[in-house]
């Protein structure tokens, strides 16, 4: 399977799940993007490591990668290798004295080891193609840009009253306001809806 190289393109709070966070990784060179909610621990674990603060005692993150080096692991590569009811799964593939192993993670936790060990992170094509989403060539990102807060009605969750066409201009939407946690929510219902009409 094609491999496509990714980077963290950003990472946003969310106002509508409590300690939730969007982490927006990108198509290196490119304008797709694959948004990712995750836990407020490993997006402080990503925030820490992306603007290269050093805590007073290593946390969680930091105590594996010295584990690894300590006993010759390195991390290869971070693969986001699986899309399945709106979650997202990884590998790391770890060498070893030359031998290389695969170990599955949580994506979050898979990207705050990848920036630690500075190692790539990639996504299967299929995987871009189901759940990424693509930026027009006006739109941009920034870094740090809080998610808005979701108004009542379709901005929860509740898509059922809306047709295919209006849900993928609402996606459109979403996108064009930098909105990715709902706009990650939107694809999953659109994505549903093609797997039950095939």
């Amino acid at each position: 399977m094609k491999k496509i190289r990714l980077e963290i393109a950003g990472m946003s709070y969310s106002q509508s799940q409590s300690g939730a966070y969007a982490l927006i990784l990108g198509v290196v060179g490119g304008k797709r993007r694959l948004p990712i909610i995750i836990g407020g621990f490993e997006a402080q674990a990503i925030a820490i490591e992306l603007e290269k603060m050093k805590p007073a005692r290593p946390l969680t993150h930091d105590l594996f990668k010295n584990f690894a080096i300590h006993f010759g692991i390195r991390i290869k590569e971070v693969i986001i290798n699986k899309f399945e009811e709106g979650i997202f799964y990884s590998e790391l593939i770890c060498e070893f004295d030359g031998v290389e192993s695969v170990i599955d993670s949580r994506t979050s936790d898979a990207v705050a080891l990848a920036i630690r060990f500075n190692s790539p992170i990639y996504a299967y094509e299929s995987i871009l193609e189901e759940a990424g989403i693509v930026m027009d060539d006006d739109e941009t990102f920034e870094t740090g840009k809080e998610v808005k807060k979701e108004k009542k009605g379709a901005h929860q969750g509740h898509y059922e009253d809306f047709l295919m066409e209006e849900l993928e201009e609402m996606l459109k939407k979403a996108v064009g306001d930098e909105n990715y946690e709902e706009a990650s929510r939107l694809r999953d219902e659109i994505n549903k809806r093609k797997k039950k009409n095939s």
